[in-house]
């Protein structure tokens, strides 16, 4: 029987021209440390060998106050200690905005990118995301949006997040410049993007898979139902062979897919992330990987 691992080399960020680490840190609770415990995390995440970060306006937003915290934290961090943004790949995201939920309306968003950029401290974002399809928002707008972030150089790349298949390929037909990324929700229990199609339309179209939660909300770790249960254990038979946590065997569960999706871990504990290169240990068959599959499908194979 054939095994294999999951490389910790860094991959292309889609046809962006960037390299990134093949694991990702999500910054969505990172506005709530403090300067201090700020910078001890983004140390400990560079320490861990990522050096994607991926962040978003909206991040820190508790209902009523909050907006942009995250970002405004990075950037105080980044004007304490400029070569920590010298050394990373940096993403956020844009066009949610309390309380209308969507917008990406060209005034919008380009008001946005630059309210992000001046919170980070920055002059540029590696990637810039649409957090979610604005429904009354045509694509061919977006498009001309987006072109125009890049043009303007505070844009490197272009991504998605939570689009259907459809919704990409909209987009992408009005756009003279690739999406570099997608950015959907994936997990050991959230299997939809990899049997519904837009890993395989990720793969065909040379874009990066960005998987947020990809330890399910937190229910890898403390499953509560039989599907749940039985997803743990048929990872903890790749993490008990590796001596990894069972979080590792998901991260890397999702890696081993051919799409070479990157997990964006988001722990803000600094022994977890420490743990992140786990991930690496990991080797799995064809008969493992699908043993998962089948736990999270509920359902044999047909």
């Amino acid at each position: 029987m054939s095994y294999w691992s999951v490389s910790p080399d860094s991959r292309p960020l889609g046809k962006s021209g960037l390299l990134v680490s093949p694991i990702a840190w999500g910054m969505w609770r990172f506005g709530h440390a403090t300067p201090a415990e700020a910078r001890k995390l983004i140390e400990a995440v560079f320490e861990a060998g990522v050096t994607l970060f991926d962040t978003a306006d909206i991040y820190g937003f508790d209902g009523s106050g909050g907006f942009g915290d995250a970002e405004a934290l990075l950037g105080r961090i980044f004007a304490e200690v400029p070569v920590l943004r010298a050394h990373m790949v940096l993403a956020t995201k844009g066009g949610i905005t309390p309380p209308v939920p969507y917008d990406s309306s060209p005034a919008y968003l380009m008001a946005a990118l630059d309210a992000s950029l001046r919170r980070l401290k920055t002059d540029h974002v590696d990637l810039y995301q649409i957090h979610r399809p604005d429904i009354l928002a045509h694509p061919q707008e977006v498009a001309r949006t987006l072109e125009d972030m890049v043009r303007s150089g505070k844009v490197r790349a272009i991504g998605v997040s939570n689009h259907t298949i459809e919704q990409h390929r909209a987009l992408a037909a009005f756009l003279s410049i690739p999406i570099a990324s997608t950015q959907p929700e994936v997990s050991p229990l959230a299997i939809e993007p990899i049997e519904g199609g837009l890993f395989d339309l990720a793969m065909a179209a040379e874009m990066a898979v960005l998987a947020w939660s990809p330890l399910g909300g937190g229910r890898i770790g403390d499953p509560q139902d039989v599907r749940e249960r039985a997803v743990a254990a048929a990872l903890d038979v790749v993490a008990e062979e590796a001596g990894v946590s069972r979080a590792a065997a998901a991260y890397s569960w999702i890696m081993a897919h051919p799409a070479r999706a990157i997990p964006i871990v988001g722990t803000q504990n600094i022994a977890r992330i420490a743990e992140i290169p786990q991930a690496f240990k990991c080797r799995w068959s064809r008969q493992l990987w699908y043993d998962v599959l089948v736990a999270a499908r509920g359902e044999r194979l047909p």
